[in-house]
C-alpha cells in the first residue's frame, strides 16, 4: 500500500499481512512510529543548522526505506543498508518513485559501518540496538540517532534480559519510562567512552513502547570522562515511593528509606543521571517541526515538554502518589502551582500526562498540594 509521510510518498507493506506491526518475515514497517520519524526529520534539520558539515546519513535498518527516503528529502546524501532483499529493492523504489538519490545496499549494518563513516547513523531495529552500537559509535562522525523497543528489560519488567543486554540492573517501577530511557543512556554513553568518545544526549524522549535518543559524538577523552561522571544509582521505596540518588560507579544503598524507614529499598543502576537533552537544541527541533507532518501538533507538545523538564534524574505519577494518599487527583496545572507556590520548583515531565518532576521529596509533595 503507499503512504504519505511528510512530503514524500512511499510503498510499504501492506498492514493486513500483520509484517507492519513486526509480525511475520516480511519487510517491516511500522506505522505507529510516525511522530518518531517527524521528529527526527525535525533533528535533521535543526542539527544541519548547527553543524552545516553534516551531510551523510545511514538509515542503518532501511526496511521500507522510509527514514531514508525522509533523509534524502532534506537534502542528506543518504545510504540505505538491510540484510533482506526486498527490503533492499522496496528501498531502492522508494527512492526512485521521489526522485530522489541515494545509495541502497544489501549487507550487514555492522560490517558496513567498519568499512565507511557517516556524519549521521540512525538505529531503529526492532528490539535493542545494543547489537549495532559499538560499530555505530566507532564510525560516525556527528550524531548518532538509537531507538529502542525493548521496554519490558530496559524498565525491569524482564530484568535478567535487561541485565544481559544492558550491563545495568532496572527497576521497574512507577517511572518505568525513565528509568528505561536512562538504561539505555547509559548503556551508550559506556560503549561511546570505550571509544575515548563522549554521546552526549542532545534529544531523548519515551513515548508509547519505544524510547528515542540521539547523542552528539566529541572525540575528546577527557569529555567522555565527564559523562561517566554522570553515572550512578536510584534508590526507591516500594512503601512511600521517596527515592535519593547517587553518582559514582559503586553503590552505597541505604539500609533504610530516609523518609518512613521501611527497609523495602529497590536499587538500579548505573543509570545516567545527566540531562538527557540540550534545551536550547530542543526548542531549535520544535521551531522545524512543520504542518505538513503527520504528527506535527503531538510532536510540538512533546518537544514543549521536554524543553521545560527539570533535569531531576526521576518523575513521579500523579496519580500513583495520590492513590497511595487515598485522595482524588487534582488537575494537573493546580497540583503543579500548589508545588511551587510553597516554595519548590516543579514541571510536567514529557513520560505522560501525568508525569512530573519536583525538588520536593514525597512527603513535601503530600503536605505543598493538600486540600
Amino acid at each position: 500500500m503507499d503512504v504519505r509521510e511528510g512530503d514524500v510518498e512511499v510503498s510499504v507493506p501492506d498492514a493486513r499481512d500483520g509484517a507492519s506491526e513486526g509480525a511475520g518475515d516480511g519487510v517491516f514497517y511500522n506505522p505507529t512510529q510516525e511522530l518518531n520519524r517527524d521528529v527526527t526529520v525535525a533533528t535533521l534539520r535543526a542539527y544541519r543548522e548547527r553543524e552545516p558539515r553534516a551531510s551523510s546519513y545511514l538509515d542503518a535498518m532501511a526496511a521500507s526505506g522510509i527514514r531514508g527516503v525522509r533523509a534524502a528529502a532534506e537534502g542528506f546524501d543518504v545510504t540505505c543498508v538491510d540484510v533482506d532483499s526486498d527490503a533492499v529493492d522496496l528501498a531502492r523504489e522508494n527512492l526512485a518513485r521521489n526522485d530522489l538519490s541515494g545509495e541502497v545496499v544489501e549487507r550487514d549494518v555492522n560490517a558496513l559501518l567498519h568499512e565507511s563513516v557517516f556524519d549521521v547513523v540512525d538505529l531503529d531495529p526492532f528490539g535493542t540496538p545494543i547489537p549495532f552500537v559499538d560499530a555505530a559509535v566507532a564510525n560516525t562522525r556527528n550524531v548518532v540517532c538509537v531507538t529502542a523497543t525493548d521496554t519490558a528489560p530496559l524498565c525491569g519488567a524482564h530484568q535478567r534480559s535487561g541485565v544481559r543486554k544492558y550491563s545495568a540492573l532496572p527497576q521497574n517501577t512507577d517511572y518505568h519510562p525513565e528509568m528505561g530511557l536512562r538504561v539505555l543512556l547509559s548503556a551508550l554513553v559506556r560503549t561511546a567512552a570505550r571509544y575515548d568518545k563522549a554521546a552526549v544526549p542532545i534529544l531523548s524522549h519515551v513515548t508509547r513502547h519505544y524510547a528515542r535518543a540521539y547523542l552528539e559524538l566529541d572525540a575528546r577523552a577527557t569529555h567522555a570522562d565527564e559523562l561517566i561522571d554522570e553515572l550512578g544509582y536510584v534508590h526507591h521505596c516500594e512503601d512511600c515511593l521517596h527515592r535519593t540518588h547517587e553518582f559514582g560507579l559503586i553503590a552505597h544503598p541505604p539500609d533504610a528509606c530516609g523518609a518512613c524507614e521501611s527497609d523495602r529499598l529497590l536499587s538500579a543502576g548505573p543509570l545516567y543521571l545527566g540531562s538527557i537533552r540540550d534545551a536550547d537544541f530542543v526548542r531549535s527541533v520544535r521551531e522545524r517541526v512543520t504542518d505538513e507532518m503527520g504528527e506535527a501538533a503531538r510532536a510540538r507538545r512533546m518537544l514543549d515538554t521536554l524543553e521545560g523538564e527539570m533535569d531531576a534524574p526521576t518523575h513521579y505519577d500523579q496519580h500513583r502518589l495520590c492513590k497511595q494518599w487515598t485522595r482524588p487527583a487534582p488537575a494537573m496545572d493546580d497540583f503543579l502551582e500548589d508545588l511551587r507556590g510553597a516554595g519548590f520548583e516543579a514541571t510536567r515531565a514529557h513520560y505522560s500526562g501525568t508525569a512530573f518532576k519536583t525538588d520536593a521529596t514525597v512527603p513535601e509533595i503530600r503536605d505543598a498540594t493538600a486540600e
